[in-house]
């Protein structure tokens, strides 16, 4: 069995285009905000004059990693890239865009679908290996990360990218009124991870407590839901970890870990 590690990560949220762009404390930066929104992507070209928010800032994630990581397009493209996509929310905008469009503006249906982003970052990267989709929050997040150790170690692809995207601006009153779900503030965010073989050994759990890192990101980033262990890694490697590490989520109830040693 191989190991691994995390090489890069990506990030754009509400707050701006780095881990160094996070307020110490979001609920203090957020100054009685609900919610943060994050900058679209610069993406240009006919192909994106109707992509929808989510997909720009998809892209725009993948686009921050490849910077972090020293990276040229080239160093990803191809069927040895892996691409697992995790969403708890990034696609109703789009759906509610859909039942509401108005002639002007019109939203191409499959836009709607949870697919959509995972597919507009294929085609973007030209990335053509294995891939996968999973709905949910941050505990999803963490499968999505073992599910792409699990590729890894099965030689299934050379590396692989877990992206996570999370945009509330167009339901911010669906939210309102579903207040006890989530905390507070909400900010809208796309995170990537690029995990490649190393030394590292991967590790799942249920652990009972949240990590020192998911109470870190939480801390710094405010709610993001799926995006919050991306966000947790992307801390991890700005404090310099490069020994063990660990990584948890909580989702409706259900609390997740991965850990790397």
């Amino acid at each position: 069995m191989i190991g691994m590690e995390v090489a890069a990560v990506g990030m754009v949220t509400g707050w701006g285009e780095s881990a160094a762009a996070l307020p110490p404390d979001a609920v203090r930066a957020a100054a009685g905000r609900r919610l943060i929104a994050a900058r679209r992507s610069m993406a240009t070209g006919e192909r994106f004059r109707r992509a929808t928010r989510e997909c720009l800032l998809g892209i725009g994630a993948v686009e921050a990693l490849l910077r972090e990581g020293g990276l040229g397009r080239e160093a990803i493209r191809g069927d040895a890239t892996a691409l697992v996509y995790v969403t708890a929310a990034a696609y109703g905008s789009s759906n509610r865009g859909f039942i509401e469009a108005e002639a002007a503006r019109p939203v191409h249906f499959p836009y709607t679908a949870p697919s959509a982003v995972p597919a507009e970052v294929a085609i973007e990267f030209g990335l053509t290996g294995p891939y996968g989709i999973l709905i949910g929050g941050a505990a999803a997040t963490i499968d999505g990360l073992w599910q792409a150790t699990r590729l890894l170690e099965s030689g299934r692809c050379e590396r692989a990218l877990v992206l996570a995207v999370e945009t509330f601006e167009d339901c911010a009153e669906l939210y309102a009124r579903g207040r006890w779900l989530v905390g507070r503030p909400l900010v809208e965010a796309a995170v990537c991870a690029l995990l490649v073989p190393g030394d590292l050994r991967t590790r799942y759990d249920a652990p009972r407590a949240p990590s020192a890192l998911e109470t870190r990101a939480r801390t710094r980033a405010g709610e993001t839901l799926a995006c919050g262990p991306l966000i947790a890694l992307a801390l991890g490697r700005e404090d310099g970890a490069t020994g063990s590490i660990g990584v948890t989520g909580e989702w409706r109830g259900r609390r997740a870990g991965l850990y790397w040693h």
